[in-house]
Order: structure tokens, then sequence, then C-alpha cells
């Protein structure tokens, strides 16, 4: 793995940089906090012009056609920058989910007005359950002629409150692995959308499926084989959350440092104590060893090799090293840190969410197991 950027990933931090320093202040995360729709469709269109929304979308459909890896060289400013959008939900989930399992009459119609920025898709997986396994998927699409009914509960569906079409993973037979992606308009008749309050802001939703009719064309790929297409979608997003995780952390650590240089204690800075340098330098440990696995992982996923243990250890350590970087940030910052005037805490709220994301390092932590050789059966 070639841990260095090629000329066009450095251009593209570059231009990442540039953009959102100008279009995404922290006044703007914190007035997008009590908007309503929580982003703002002007940047929307912006980052369209700039070629965001279809980074990874083969030029075919409209899109740049670079890799997975790109893509999180994107999100790793995003996350620094704490940028309000729905970016996220349509262009590393949904974006992905139609590629890889879309026919080429779905890719031309969803892709392409992705790219544009013309629609804006949300991914509904999750479910009162709040498993990531398939035996958590409890909705069900049930054919009945031409059609398909939809019936059931989901939880926690980032930017349902502003998508046009929502991705829902349904149980479509009687096994464990039988299920399907639908793509449908989010008005469609017999959907409920309701907002649910967060410590993020982030704009989740549920969603309750009462009799909604599905037809066979908004069924992608194949009747009861999309449970691995899924596995691959936690993954890029569990490693799109590490890579905001790794963005946030890293302008943390410098926040941090930057006061701990200004403020001044028994008349000398606060960076000159033993115990404020040991919380940088362990926050600056973190930071690096989360970047150094995410992007590992995000190779690996770009390779199309075998990501499992990679994807866990990653979302299991980065997860856990951002709660501790935004910990060790409000030691530093004592309380000031813990005011709402102050940025730091729009951090710390924001890395809690994204624990939880794509599952928590408990969970992760149990992947890796036997990936390593251990099993539940083992004598202790």
């Amino acid at each position: 793995m070639d841990l260095g950027l090629t000329e066009t990933q450095q251009m593209l931090r570059t231009s990442a940089r540039t953009f959102l320093e100008a279009e995404c202040p922290t006044t703007h995360v914190r007035e997008m906090e009590l908007d309503d729709r929580g982003f703002s469709p002007d940047i929307w269109q912006k980052m369209a012009a700039q070629g965001w929304l279809g980074l990874t979308i083969p030029e075919a459909y409209g899109g740049a056609e670079l890799e997975f890896i790109d893509l999180v060289i994107l999100l790793e400013e995003m996350g620094r920058y704490m940028l309000p959008s729905p970016f996220f939900s349509t262009t590393v989930l949904s974006s992905l989910a139609i590629m890889e399992s879309g026919d080429h009459q779905q890719k031309e119609e969803y892709l392409t007005r992705i790219a544009a920025g013309q629609i804006i898709v949300a991914m509904a997986i999750t479910e009162p359950s709040a498993t990531w396994d398939c035996s958590g998927i409890q909705l069900t699409a049930e054919l009945d002629g031409s059609k398909y009914n939809l019936n059931g509960t989901k939880l926690f569906v980032s930017d349902g409150n502003v998508a046009d079409y929502i991705l829902v993973a349904a149980r479509t037979g009687s096994e464990t692995t039988d299920i399907s992606l639908f793509i449908l308009p989010t008005q469609s008749e017999g959907i409920n959308q309701t907002q649910l309050k967060t410590i993020a802001s982030d704009n989740q939703s549920a969603f309750t499926f009462e009799n909604v009719k599905v037809s066979k064309v908004n069924l992608l790929g194949k009747e009861n084989n999309s449970w691995p297409i899924i596995q691959k979608i936690i993954q890029w997003g569990a490693i799109g959350k590490c890579a905001e995780m790794t963005g946030g952390g890293q302008k943390v650590l410098e926040m941090t440092v930057e006061y701990a240089k200004q403020r001044t204690q028994f008349g000398r800075p606060i960076g000159s104590f033993q115990a404020i340098q040991h919380h940088c330098a362990n926050m600056a440990t973190d930071v690096e060893t989360a970047k150094f696995i995410t992007y590992k992982a995000a190779w690996t996923l770009t390779q199309d090799l075998n990501a499992d243990k990679e994807v866990a250890m990653a979302k299991a350590w980065v997860s856990d090293s951002y709660g501790r970087v935004c910990a060790l940030a409000h030691q530093s910052h004592g309380a000031i840190g813990f005011t709402k005037e102050h940025d730091l805490q729009l951090y710390s709220r924001r890395a809690k969410a994204a624990e939880l994301a794509f599952g928590d390092s408990d969970f992760h932590l149990e992947n890796v197991a036997p990936l390593i050789g251990l099993s539940p059966n083992n004598p202790r």
C-alpha cells in the first residue's frame, strides 16, 4: 500500500479544503443545526459543480469515475469542517449501491441525476432492533401480482427529511439472507416520515411503510440477493465515517494545541505543562493511528480485496480514538470547551453519533475475534 497521495488526490484534498473553508465555517454549521432541512441547497449545487456528487460514478452516467479511496480523502475534509449535507447518504451509500446492483436503465435514471445534484437519495437499512446483521431486517416486501407490498419500520435514516428517493432493504423470502433492495420515491402513498432528535442534530428519520405498493422495476438487482450488497454498503459506510472522524480528530487536535499555546496559567502557557503536553501527544498518536488504519481499510476496499478484518478493526479503533481525542481536548480546554458558544462541543457531539453509525466498537471487535482465529466455542 502506497501511503502517499497521487497528484490528483492532492489536488482533490487542496481544492476541498479551500472550498469548505470558504463555504462551511462553523457559523454555517450552527445555522444548519437550526434549519429544518439541515443543509444548504445552494452549497449542494456548488458541490455538484465541483464534481463531488458524481466522484465515483462512471463517466457514462455523468460522473468523474474516481475510486473509493478518493472519496475517503474528500470525506476526511468534510469531517474536518463538519459539512452539513446529504452527501454521505446520497453519494457514499446510495450511489455506490445503485452502481453495484442496478441495471443500466436504473443507473441511467438515478446516477445521472445524483451526479448533477438533481436528486437526494437516503438509505434505509436499520430497524428497531438496531442491529447490523440480516436478522435485523424485518420489513417485508410481499409480491402481489406485478407489485410488492412493503410493510414495516425503518429507523435512523439519515437525511430522510430531504430525500427525493429512499433505498429500502426488505425481507422477500423465508431464509435469513433473503433480502432485497428497492428504490422508491419518499412521497409514495403509505410512507410516513417522522423526524428524530439526535445528539448531533444530524437529521435522522423514522419511516413507517403501510402497504406501500412498489413495482418490480423498483427492485435493484435480483430478488433475495441483496444481502451481500448491503454488507458492502455497511463497509463503505463504516470507513466513510472513519474518514470523517479522522478529519474531525485532526481539527480538534489543532484547536487544542493552539489553545494550549495561548491560554496562560501561573504566568506561562498551559502548553508548557507536562500534563497538557501528554494530552496533546496522546491525541496526536490517536489521530495518526486512526488515519493509517482508515486508509489501509479504504485501500483494501478499493482493490476489491476481502476487507472484513480491516474494516472491523478500523471502525472499532477510530470510534474509540475519536472519543478519546475529544475527551482529552475537553480536559485541556477546561470549562470553556463545554460551553455552547465554543466549537469543541460541535465535534464532541458528532463523535458520539459517528461512534454508533454502522456498528460501534463492541460490534466490530466481536467481528474481529473470529477473523483472527478465536471462536465463542473456544475454551477459556
